[in-house]
Formats: structure tokens, C-alpha cells, sequence
């Protein structure tokens, strides 16, 4: 009794027997005398034939009459009965059905079956519903496969430095290394590299998380970008790179927090620099747009191919052997650029004309941040 459709049922079979039984009851009560019925006027004709009667037969006959009346309202009771119980089972089984799809679709969600997807069928809100269900199933499995994808990958990123620990102090316990100086620094190098993996996956954890602490002031941004920039002059030197910044305008201060827009700007440079090569150049502009800045990291290097575009952000993203592990990076920078801009409202863009042909990151900041 605790089906929709069931409840449904027993309410379209009683209103149809309601309305059915309506007209009966009130005839029948008129011919018991039970309420007054205005009783139609007898033709001429009828009246003549029963003043001709003896009133036995006229009282018989209106006894049969009441008779028949109450058998053809039992029969039509038990028509309406039987007609109100197909169109309310019917009635209710379409309209509870998107709502037991839904049901079943929500048990194999919970069973791990992120695939599974619901027809969008029935009233406009049961639509409205079933989209709404079908949205949130496929977000569940894009993330869960970025799960699976994030997890495979973090095994893999640790596993490499793990392996070079143990396999060098294993070296040094069977002596085939000696326990000096020069070896201990290979594996303070590799417990720096396996530190910062951990730590960048914490702040990113935060981000995406809404949890990423941030200390925000009055930051004088021109200067941030000077600063940060002149960190990599000399890498770019001993790569005869043509490093240069150029503000474009009055740039305002921003209420941002400094040390993680550092961080930012310091993994884009790091990230140009790396895919520039030699006699290349790399160019740092600001700029204020409308109710935004714009900061641009443009590079003469290896560029990004138009279908790796869109991953460019992801974390552990490497689309190929010029982006890759080769260059000493996890693949996790740029993933934290995003998620630090994101922090402070901001979004971030890349573009580039293709493989070989360099590319532009853009961070977009708003002047008014909330605090």
C-alpha cells in the first residue's frame, strides 16, 4: 500500500466510482422517499393506461420498477468499479514509471554503475528531474575516472624516486656505493623531489576543495612580476633566452595573496623556460582590460598542438616527450596555477598556432577580489 501506484489506483478507482454512483444514489433515494425528487410530468397517455389498472398492479409494477433500477445500478457499479480499477492501475503505472526509472537508476548509481543513464520521459518536471539525474550521473563519472586517472598517476610519480632510494641505499648496504657526501646528496634530491610532489598534491587537494588558504593584501603587482622574473635571469642568460617585461600602462594593486600568485607566475616561467630553446624569447606583459588584468607569458618554444589545448591544466598532463618527465617536472605546475588563479576568481587560458610555434598563458584577475 505504500506504492505510488498503488495509492494512485485506489484514488482514480474511487473518484470514478464516486462519480459513477453519484446519479444512482440520488435516483434511488428519490424512489425510496428518502429526498424529495421532482418527479417529471407523466404523458397523458400513461396516466390513462394506469387509472385503467387496479392499484395492486400499479404498486407491483412500481415495485419491479425500484427493482430494476437497483440491478442496473449494481451492474453499473460494478462496471465503474471494474473500469475505475484498469484506467487507475494505468493512469498510475505511467505516471509512476519515470519515477521507477529513477529509482532504479539511483540504486545502480549507488552499485557503482556510473554509465548507467535514465530516458527522459513524462511530465515536463519528471524531464526536468531525469536531466538533472543524468547531468549529476555523468559529472560522478568523469570524476571518478579523473579519480582513477589522478591515483594511477600519483602511484606512478612516486614510484620512480621510491625505487631510486631504495635502490641506492640498497647499493650502499651491500657496498657497492660508499656511504659519502656525493651519495647522500642524490638521495637528499630525491626525498626534495618526492616532498614537493607531495606538497603540490596537498595545495591542489585544498583548491579543489575550496580550502586553499589564502592571505590576501593591497600587492603591488608590477612589482610581484619584477620580482619573479628576475629569479630566472640568469637561467635565462646561460640560455642565451631574451627574457623581458613589459607593463602596459598604469597597473592598479591588487588584494590578492602574494606569495601564492608568486608561486603562480614562478611555475608559468619555469614551465616557458623550460620548453624555450636556446636564442629563444620569452616576453612577460601587463596590461589592464575593462575590470580585469591581464598578465601574459609569451614563449618561442615548443608549442602545444590544438588537440592537447584543452589538457593543458590537467594535472600530470604530458601530450608528448617535449612536455614530460624528461624536464624534471611532475606535470603538476600548471594544474596549480590554475587552481591558485581559480582561489582568487581569476581564470587562466593558453593559447598557441601549434607544435614548434611557441604559446601565450593568460591569467586574468579581477581588480575587485572578494576579501
Amino acid at each position: 500500500m505504500n506504492r505510488l501506484w498503488v495509492r494512485s489506483s485506489l484514488i482514480v478507482t474511487g473518484v470514478i466510482l464516486m462519480m459513477a454512483a453519484l446519479p444512482f444514489l440520488f435516483r434511488l433515494a428519490g424512489y425510496t422517499g428518502l429526498v424529495p425528487v421532482p418527479q417529471p410530468e407523466m404523458p397523458p397517455e400513461v396516466r390513462a393506461v394506469l387509472e385503467t389498472l387496479p392499484p395492486e398492479t400499479v404498486a407491483d409494477f412500481r415495485t419491479f420498477a425500484q427493482q430494476e433500477l437497483i440491478d442496473i445500478f449494481t451492474r453499473g457499479l460494478i462496471a465503474a468499479a471494474v473500469v475505475g480499477v484498469v484506467a487507475g492501475i494505468w493512469l498510475s503505472r505511467t505516471l509512476a514509471a519515470p519515477l521507477q526509472r529513477l529509482e532504479d537508476g539511483a540504486q545502480a548509481v549507488a552499485a557503482g554503475e556510473l554509465s548507467h543513464r535514465v530516458p527522459v520521459q513524462g511530465s515536463r518536471e519528471i524531464q526536468s528531474v531525469a536531466h538533472s539525474f543524468n547531468k549529476m550521473a555523468a559529472q560522478l563519472e568523469t570524476a571518478e575516472t579523473l579519480r582513477q586517472n589522478m591515483l594511477a598517476d600519483v602511484a606512478h610519480e612516486l614510484r620512480h624516486p621510491v625505487h631510486i632510494l631504495k635502490g641506492n641505499l640498497q647499493a650502499i648496504l651491500d657496498d657497492v656505493y660508499p656511504l659519502n657526501k656525493e651519495e647522500i646528496a642524490r638521495l637528499v634530491d630525491q626525498t626534495d623531489h618526492l616532498s614537493t610532489l607531495i606538497n603540490d598534491l596537498h595545495e591542489l587537494a585544498q583548491a579543489e576543495a575550496r580550502q586553499l588558504p589564502l592571505n590576501k593584501q593591497a600587492t603591488d603587482i608590477a612589482q610581484l612580476v619584477k620580482d619573479v622574473t628576475a629569479v630566472f635571469k640568469t637561467a635565462a642568460l646561460s640560455k642565451q633566452i631574451n627574457l623581458q617585461v613589459e607593463l602596459l600602462g598604469a597597473i592598479p594593486p591588487l588584494n590578492v595573496d602574494a606569495s601564492r600568485m608568486r608561486q603562480a607566475l614562478h611555475n608559468l616561467l619555469d614551465n616557458a623556460l623550460r620548453h624555450t630553446p636556446e636564442n629563444g624569447r620569452i616576453r612577460i606583459t601587463v596590461e589592464q582590460k575593462e575590470t580585469d588584468l591581464h598578465i601574459q607569458v609569451t614563449d618561442s618554444g615548443t608549442g602545444i598542438r590544438p588537440e592537447d589545448l584543452p589538457h593543458v591544466f590537467d594535472r600530470f598532463y604530458r601530450a608528448d616527450s617535449a612536455r614530460s618527465r624528461g624536464h624534471g617536472s611532475a606535470g603538476l605546475g600548471l594544474a596549480i596555477v590554475r587552481a591558485i588563479v581559480e582561489a582568487h576568481d581569476g581564470a587562466v587560458s593558453v593559447s598557441s598556432p601549434g607544435a614548434g610555434q611557441g604559446s601565450v598563458f593568460t591569467l586574468s584577475l579581477p581588480l575587485k577580489t572578494e576579501d
